[in-house]
């Protein structure tokens, strides 16, 4: 009998280990060290200009992980200024301490290192990191991150031969620290639309140009994403359908599109089958809302090729035209059609239609109008009129230390839209913990924009034009609304998404239009649950950033106050 029961034991504990080694559901740990430089001597253009390459590359190095692994990403910062990297939909679960922007990290000084350490908890998809501050974006310092399935979780389509990830992105032909000396007057166009950090097929100095290797009969997954700084852009492939299967995160009811505009800081995948005569055919990427033409910036439709591994002739037909660039309905009945696939699983194996917003209850509505502004003669990007402050100390050390207490003032940003003179704030206003957030966003520039959140994918409920009213509501698509972190607003026009907030920490909320961002068209939703267990919220890193109130470093006059620091 004790025999008989030892062995019962023996296969329970046996049965238990496989279905774990099976299931896949342990996580691995990830380690990146990154020198991260301003390089002189990387010649993309037909000018010399520094270009931020991370251990000598750019785009940066790809970050390939899997559902729940815990990534460390060891940042020396070779620059001659403080640097932050933030990692673009990646939601941090419970450790906004992690994220990378001037809110909720005190930034690496020059000359030192810094290791950021975060989970990729219940996410895969397609995603993007850059620096976040100092205006080092225009210059570089971004790459790709890939976050697959865990091997337990089916993949709505069936696996492709290769994945190939596509950085496309405005540029300017000039040094990024004199962009940003110009950017509150009349910093200009880009100047050219990179692929993968290359310039267009045919540009006239360049050595290169982006070129995918296929073979004729293979279908394949090319990770699309805007990582540029002004232009939503459209691509396509000539000669070649796509089909769309994921948008950061969220796999997507699969349409077949001739087309797909994308928008800054956006990312998507889709699927190309190379079913063409065995040649090469180009990938076009053309701003929107921008004639190439009229503007003589050829330059600015970016070019790369679809290489078969047969083809016998680098002859190319023309470019392909894509849609009108000005016509915005073709754009926003794309993106209504942009939906989420209700029967698969995603980083877990319940449908993603289990988690919906069709019967929510709203506990917090935000009304944001971002437009230009002057104060005191200075031009400004606004929300609601007020333009963001970037103080020395971290609004999450003060959080942390001193409840606020000093550096800020919550909930004195007005949450809806207001008609009071522009002014300056450092906006931080209150997330309900566990309540549902509407957020419309109000476009009052001519150009497009687009908004991120950190911490959270929100749920892309409607798109309307000219001012929001609480009857826009009843045009709301809550059935299938896709799920992401950027959404884009069209000029004069509105967007609403719902997001739960689930996830305590001080989360940034901005423009990812990089000018608009860099001049104040942001704020910070600070989420807060009062039970210190860690399962709510994790404590600080034991290599914590101190810096303003709170920086260590001795002083005549002891602990300064906060200053702007642009």
């Amino acid at each position: 009998m004790a025999y008989s029961s030892l062995c019962r034991r023996l296969i329970i504990a046996c049965s238990i280990l496989l279905a774990i080694l099976v299931s896949g559901v342990s996580c691995v740990d990830i380690f990146h060290e990154w020198i991260v430089s301003a390089d002189n001597t990387i010649n993309l253009v037909s000018v010399s200009q520094p270009v931020i390459t991370i251990n000598g590359m750019f785009p940066g190095p790809l970050i390939n992980a899997t559902t729940n692994d815990v990534v460390h990403v060891n940042v020396f910062n070779n620059l001659d200024e403080p640097l932050l990297i933030t990692w673009n939909g990646i939601q941090q679960r419970l450790n906004s301490w992690q994220d990378g922007v001037s809110g909720t990290n005190c930034p690496i000084e020059a000359g030192s290192n810094w290791t950021y350490v975060f989970q990729t908890k219940d996410q895969m998809g397609t995603f993007t990191y850059f620096p976040s501050i100092n205006f080092h974006k225009v210059a570089g310092g971004y790459g790709p991150i890939r976050v697959n399935n865990r091997n337990v979780i089916l993949v709505p389509f069936a696996k492709p031969e290769a994945e190939f990830d596509l950085l496309i992105g405005d540029w300017f032909e000039a040094d990024y620290k004199e962009i940003r000396s110009l950017v509150q007057e009349s910093w200009g166009i880009p100047d050219v639309m990179l692929m993968n950090g290359k310039a267009p097929y045919g540009y006239s100095n360049a050595t290169d140009y982006e070129s995918f290797t296929v073979t004729k009969g293979k279908t394949y997954r090319i990770r699309v994403s805007n990582v540029g700084s002004v232009f939503s852009f459209n691509f396509r492939i000539q000669n070649h359908k796509m089909v769309l299967v994921e948008t950061e995160g969220s796999y997507t009811n699969q349409i077949i599109l001739d087309s797909l505009d994308v928008h800054v800081g956006q990312s998507y995948s889709v699927l190309v089958t190379a079913n063409q005569d065995e040649a090469d055919y180009y990938m076009v990427a053309s701003p929107k809302l921008f004639d190439t033409n009229f503007s003589n910036t050829p330059y600015l439709v970016g070019n790369g090729v679809l290489h078969y591994a047969n083809s016998v002739g680098t002859g190319r037909a023309p470019v392909p035209n894509g849609p009108d660039p000005f016509d915005i309905e073709f754009s926003i009945n794309q993106a209504k059609s942009v939906r989420w696939n209700l029967t698969t699983g995603a980083a877990r194996p319940n449908p993603q239609g289990t988690f919906n917003v069709s019967n929510i209850t709203l506990t917090q509505s935000f009304i944001l109008h971002g437009s230009k502004a002057e104060i005191n003669g200075t031009l400004r990007y606004v929300v609601n009129n007020v333009s963001y402050l970037t103080l020395d100390t971290a609004l999450k050390l003060a959080d942390y230390f001193r409840n606020g207490s000093g550096v800020y003032e919550l909930d004195a940003f007005p949450v809806r839209s207001v008609n009071d003179a522009a002014a300056y704030g450092t906006s931080v206003v209150t997330g309900v913990h566990k309540g549902w957030l509407e957020i419309v966003f109000n476009n009052g520039h001519e150009v497009m924009d687009s908004w991120h959140l950190d911490g959270f994918g929100f749920y892309v409920v409607g798109f309307g034009e000219g001012e929001w009213t609480p009857e826009s509501r009843n045009t709301y698509n809550l059935y299938d609304p896709v799920v992401r972190s950027t959404v884009q607003v069209y000029p004069g026009r509105w967007t609403a998404v719902y997001a739960f907030l689930d996830n305590p920490g001080m989360w940034n909320l901005r423009s990812q239009n990089l000018q608009h961002w860099y001049l104040g068209q942001e704020l910070y939703v600070r989420i807060h649950d009062d039970d210190p267990n860690p399962a709510k919220e994790r404590p600080p890193p034991e290599n914590l950033l101190l810096c303003g109130i709170f920086d260590e470093s001795p002083s005549p006059s002891g602990a300064p106050a906060p200053q702007p620091r642009w």
